[in-house]
């Protein structure tokens, strides 16, 4: 029984991890209906931002570069849509080509600046130990990512609801037709869209460098899971994105704690596909004003 409860933080710190990735989809795939195979690239630009910012803030780049890192990803994702995927919307298989490719040219455009070899970002030094939860050991880099995709997620409901872009965000979504002519400007909507979750990918690249190396190849880990919780979630649900990372990562843990690794994915993804099949809008469905 004490294993078992051991495996409850762990799960959560996965799903934390899982939100946090899979958030900046919620808005350019969920809503916008972009499928971004860039996304995980956007992950990769955040935990280069953090790297970079070593030589000046130490051990405290990790925080330093939680805002730098929405800044620079979210450039990247602002010139994407702004250069090539606002010629594509409502076509998502050319979106996929187009993103895959785009993902593969930052791939190698990381290679020639940082090298292959993966690199690592020092922790700060607050960080570094662990706390005893339910008879396990849970370290405070992981407590973080819990911490950090919680303020993320209050950060974007508060956008959502309570600002003038962030309702004017949820008016293109639910029906563009009626946005336009009620004189809402869906072009500039779409590019402060992707621009935020672009951004909040590099703030997830940002958070994964306390777990792990940043390579050029770290955005290609986390992309299927990222849209695995989105899809499952329901498209463009806030709710369903959190309650959905939360659920593959308590699965994810259990799953690895009776098998392994890999076999943990195999079973995650096995149960996702068995859950679309009965619900295949996914947990919530987007309430739309559109006329029928």
């Amino acid at each position: 029984m004490d294993s078992l409860l051991n495996q409850v933080p762990i799960g959560l710190s996965i799903g934390a991890v899982l939100l946090l990735v899979a958030l900046g989809l919620t808005f350019t795939f969920g809503q916008m209906g972009v499928v971004n195979m860039a996304h995980g690239e956007f992950i990769m630009a955040g935990g280069y931002t953090a790297y970079m910012l070593q030589d000046w803030a130490g051990s405290q780049a990790v925080l330093a570069a939680l805002p730098v890192a929405f800044a620079v990803a979210g450039a990247l994702g602002w010139v994407l849509e702004r250069l090539a995927i606002r010629h594509f919307y409502g076509r998502p298989l050319d979106t996929l080509l187009l993103t895959w490719g785009v993902s593969l040219v930052l791939q190698q455009a990381a290679r020639d600046l940082f090298g292959a070899p993966n690199v690592q970002v020092v922790a700060p030094g607050w960080l570094t130990g662990r706390i005893e939860v339910l008879g396990g050991a849970l370290p405070y880099a992981r407590l973080f990512i819990m911490a950090l995709a919680v303020a993320c997620v209050a950060g974007i409901w508060l956008y959502l609801s309570r600002s003038r872009p962030g309702r004017r965000m949820r008016a293109v979504m639910q029906n563009r037709q009626l946005a336009e002519v009620s004189g809402v400007a869906t072009a500039r909507v779409d590019q402060l869209t992707f621009f935020i979750g672009s951004g909040l990918a590099g703030v997830a690249g940002v958070a994964l460098t306390l777990i792990g190396p940043v390579g050029p190849s770290i955005g290609t880990y986390y992309i299927v899971d990222a849209f695995l919780v989105v899809v499952a979630g329901g498209l463009g649900q806030l709710r369903g994105a959190v309650i959905a990372a939360v659920a593959l990562g308590m699965l994810n843990s259990y799953a690895e704690f009776w098998t392994d690794a890999s076999l943990a994915k195999v079973i995650v993804f096995a149960v996702v596909i068995g859950f679309l099949q009965v619900r295949p809008q996914g947990m919530f469905v987007l309430r739309s004003r559109a006329l029928t």
